[in-house]
């Protein structure tokens, strides 16, 4: 049996990050009731109950929950099923934010995790979120990763997984886009703009508008019509 899938590619619209959101009148009310009624600690073990159902009332009330944790949260949050969190106290999210299912975002009591407006962040996705910076419409692919820090190996004498935290910030500017099965180093800056190939691998900052893929991951070429956008960013005084 053969089959001709000749001509199968599609350009279709993007939906994500082209739709209105908003919530119900009455979730800011309800967000503030249950908050009142079970605390921060009761919220989180209440998660659990509605943590990997696909239902209305699940997808209804993860939304709540992390809006109630959550330092700040903008309208039209969607969680997806078996999405996990640590410390959400410190994170502040965007209008239109999306977090796939079984994503864990893992921050850290005295940190910071800011997602921008309509950021996507695909399943599967981990994000080392005790020092993350994300802009608004970053695209965060399947199974991508962040790290935000890692162990001073110092001394030698003892195990490493006993030495000291290094924490070094992660920043993903505005647009970049970051693919399947990725993973960002500490201290790294991806750009305005960038896109990061699947399955790289990326040890350094990103240069706005351009495209790096491969472990370690190294730059290919420039996006296209990227160097005009880049000079009138410039030339108006807008690069970020």
């Amino acid at each position: 049996m053969s089959i001709d899938i000749k001509g199968a590619a599609r350009i279709v619209a993007s939906v994500h990050g082209r739709q209105d959101v908003s919530d119900p009148e009455f979730e800011k009310g309800l967000a503030d009731a249950v908050l009142a009624h079970y605390g921060r600690t009761g919220l989180i073990e209440l998660y659990g109950r509605f943590s990997a159902g696909d239902g209305p009332i699940d997808t209804m009330m993860r939304r709540l929950i992390w809006r109630s944790l959550a330092r700040r949260c903008g309208a039209g949050l969607q969680v997806g099923n078996g999405a996990v969190f640590r410390h959400p106290e410190t994170f502040e999210f965007g209008d239109g934010v999306f977090i796939g299912a079984q994503a864990c975002i893992q921050g850290r009591h005295d940190g910071m995790c800011i997602l921008g407006e309509k950021v996507w962040i695909g399943p599967q996705a981990f994000l080392d979120a005790r020092n993350l910076v994300m802009g608004d419409f970053v695209g965060w692919g399947p199974g991508a990763k962040i790290l935000g820090s890692t162990h001073s190996g110092v001394p030698a004498d003892v195990p490493i997984v006993r030495t000291d935290l290094v924490i070094e910030p992660v920043v993903i500017e505005a647009w970049a886009d970051i693919g399947t099965n990725a993973t960002i180093l500490p201290g790294v800056t991806v750009g305005k703009g960038a896109i990061v190939g699947a399955g790289a691998v990326v040890t350094q900052n990103v240069e706005p508008f351009s495209i790096v893929a491969g472990v370690p991951a190294k730059f290919l070429r420039w996006r296209t019509d990227s160097e005009l956008v880049r000079a009138a960013e410039q030339k108006n005084g807008t690069m970020q």
